[in-house]
């Protein structure tokens, strides 16, 4: 029997690649033997992400982006699809927070700036949308393909502070069942939408907001670990064997669900 968890010769497309996160899982995916495409900003850090990947006797390749452009993308495409000629996964790691879309602990939700709160909704939900118009039609056209987005605790909370970033990523909890239905109903079974929610790990994003500069936990980080019934930050690579499998065809009959990697988090009650 064929082994249901094999990612070998896929095609998987990773936006927000050059992250913590995405880096370990383009990485993890790789090893695998899949043909990495990672996509991001800083042309530099792609770069030597792709020389460690290839390094390691891995397929990977890098291209400068911008999710929010649809010229970009759409010519992302066209050099993937130059390169490989076709795109079996879309994952969506794309995203990230900005100050004046979190309320301060002294501030009140008058000090909220809109524009701020405004961007960061684009970047983390509609940065997810056009990505995922475009590299669906490939996926469409061979009747077959994956796409994991990245949602957060903060979709099942309403945790204090983060309030652009909990909006946006309940949205991508919303737009990814919306999206398994849609697709599955207009373009038949061959084609599966799924989230992956990671609890708290350790990124460039949130690690002033969690850990002090000697690497003690703030306050926050502290209220975290007091409800993580492990009692530990999540790695980057415990997301990766969820990753797998919902790209795989040991998930061929999941579609619209949210996948929780939290130690514990969300089931915490007191």
């Amino acid at each position: 029997m064929a082994n249901l968890f094999s990612v070998k010769n896929k095609v998987i497309v990773v936006t927000g690649g050059t992250g913590v996160l995405g880096k370990a899982i383009a990485a993890h995916l790789a090893e695998e033997g899949a043909k990495v495409v990672i996509l991001g900003r800083k042309k530099e850090v792609g770069d030597k992400i792709v020389s460690e990947i290839k390094a390691k006797g891995g397929e990977a390749m890098f291209l400068v982006t911008n999710v929010l452009d649809q010229s970009v993308l759409e010519q992302n495409l066209a050099d993937i699809l130059k390169a490989y000629g076709r795109v079996d996964t879309l994952l969506n790691a794309a995203g990230g927070n900005m100050p004046g879309a979190t309320i301060a602990p002294t501030g009140t939700f008058f000090d909220l700036k809109v524009d701020e709160f405004q961007k960061v909704l684009e970047l983390n939900l509609t940065g997810t949308v056009l990505p995922t118009q475009v590299f669906l039609k490939p996926m469409v056209e061979q009747k077959s393909g994956s796409i994991v987005n990245f949602s957060s605790m903060a979709a099942f909370r309403p945790m204090t502070r983060v309030a652009g970033y909990a909006a946006a990523k309940a949205g991508i909890s919303n737009f990814t069942q919306f999206m398994a239905t849609e697709i599955a109903t207009k373009f038949g079974e061959g084609i599966r939408i799924n989230a992956i929610a990671p609890g708290f790990f350790l990124t460039e994003q949130n690690r002033t907001l969690l850990t002090n500069p000697d690497g003690t936990y703030t306050d926050r980080g502290q209220s975290v670990i007091r409800q993580t019934p492990f009692g530990r930050m999540g790695r980057a690579e415990e997301l990766c064997g969820t990753i797998q499998y919902l790209i795989s065809d040991a998930a061929s009959f999941v579609t619209g669900t949210v996948a929780v990697v939290d130690g514990g988090f969300n089931a915490f009650a007191m």
